[in-house]
């Protein structure tokens, strides 16, 4: 991880689809703001992800590459860590009602200090609605640490 800038952690479930989407995301806009930040992000429960799912959605890829975001290297999804929540200066969830219960169980101690969203994984929302909307709130977290 780069270390002279600050990190943004997004969290999901298995670091497969949604956080994935954010962190390419904001890392291709952050230097448009100008902000010394940079995003990684990880899974809550990586080990729900089935064996055969290869290291990141095809939906993710698909609408990275409708925005013309490079996704190289492509790495496989990464189990979240103790380490990762102190080494993130501002941590946001994808799904409040999905990560908060997760959080509170694994590290029970950050429940309190993340962000929530509330998007949908690919169960109850088309990646059509799921991934603007990922995209609206990645563009409007970037405006706010801006403002910071």
């Amino acid at each position: 991880m780069i270390t002279n800038h600050s990190q943004v952690l997004f969290l999901c479930t298995g670091n497969y689809y949604r956080s994935r989407f954010a962190e390419y995301l904001f890392n291709h806009h952050a230097p448009e703001y100008e902000l010394p930040w940079r995003a990684f992000s990880r899974g809550l429960a990586i080990e729900l992800l089935k064996d055969d799912a290869g290291p990141i959605s095809p939906h993710t890829r698909h609408g990275l590459a409708l925005r013309e975001i490079p996704i190289e290297p492509i790495r496989a999804p990464i189990a979240l860590t103790e380490q990762d929540l102190t080494t993130a200066r501002h941590i946001v969830a994808l799904k409040q009602t999905e990560h908060k219960p997760l959080l509170h169980s694994r590290f029970p101690d950050w429940v309190e200090r993340v962000e929530y969203w509330q998007v949908d994984d690919i169960e109850d929302a088309h990646p059509s609605e799921a991934l603007p909307q990922i995209e609206t709130a990645v563009l409007a977290l970037l405006r706010r640490l801006g403002n910071v």
